[in-house]
């Protein structure tokens, strides 16, 4: 159990290593699947040796080997967070087809939330992967009304608020609950959405009391929704079978 625990973590890196591919290339509308690594300051190709997921970033002490760039912080903590995650749902799935959707959609929803938070972009490819990914799942696992129902029962709603707000919600972020609400079905994608609103003022209201945005700042709600969907993916079931008991329904 502990050995395959750690097997499980050190792909997970593994992959994160891929996934800062992903976030750097597909805002710059580049391909994550061709071209070498390299430096962004002077452009050299980084060896593979330096590639090692969290290892080389230590290695290195956070500098490019040929200029002594530094090296964002973000890169191991991809790697990192993305191991913890596919640990996670190890320990909640056991290794099964459960384990292995949960990774590759949290990897997904990763690259999503990173790339919302630094860039206001939510790339179609990623919500067309994820949605791909769902109906694969779903068509050898079963659940399909769930997820039908799923996948409206957010983005409808959200879509309705753009509307009502003028623009107050992002398109990106109707596709992003419509395509995610199809692979957790309809109750955790709810409860996604209770939870990113709630995380979500909390934060907006920290930033206006210290002042560190204005009222009239874009704050991309990705991130926030990303957190509520990973929250209801791993805890989902204990959060609403305790709400349940609570009120006694």
């Amino acid at each position: 159990m502990t050995i395959l625990a750690i097997i499980i973590f050190l792909y997970g890196i593994t992959i994160g290593s891929f996934l800062n591919v992903c976030i750097y290339r597909m805002p710059l509308e580049q391909s994550v699947v061709f071209g070498n690594s390299h430096c962004t300051k002077c452009e050299k190709n980084i060896k593979f040796y330096d590639l090692i997921p969290l290892f080389s970033y230590m290695f290195l002490r956070g500098k490019c080997r040929f200029c002594g760039e530094k090296i964002s912080i973000r890169y191991p903590l991809v790697e990192l967070i993305n191991g913890v995650l596919y640990l996670l749902a190890f320990l909640k799935f056991g290794l099964s087809m459960e384990m292995v959707f949960y990774c590759l959609l949290s990897s997904i929803l990763f690259v999503i939330a990173v790339i919302d938070f630094e860039h206001k972009i939510i790339p179609n490819e990623l919500l067309i992967a994820a949605l791909l990914l769902g109906i694969v799942f779903h068509i050898l696992n079963g659940g399909f009304l769930n997820s039908v129902i799923g996948f409206f029962a957010v983005s409808v709603l959200l879509y309705i608020i753009a509307i009502l707000s003028k623009g107050g919600i992002g398109g990106g972020d109707i596709k992003m609950m419509a395509a995610f609400g199809f692979c957790i079905g309809w109750q955790n994608i709810l409860l996604s959405l209770f939870i990113a609103s709630i995380i979500g003022s909390l934060v907006a209201i920290y930033l206006l009391v210290f002042k560190k945005y204005g009222r009239k700042t874009e704050v991309p709600f990705g991130p926030f929704l990303a957190t509520g969907i990973y929250i209801s993916i791993f805890f989902g079931d204990q959060l609403i079978n305790g709400y349940f008991k609570i009120f006694n329904i």
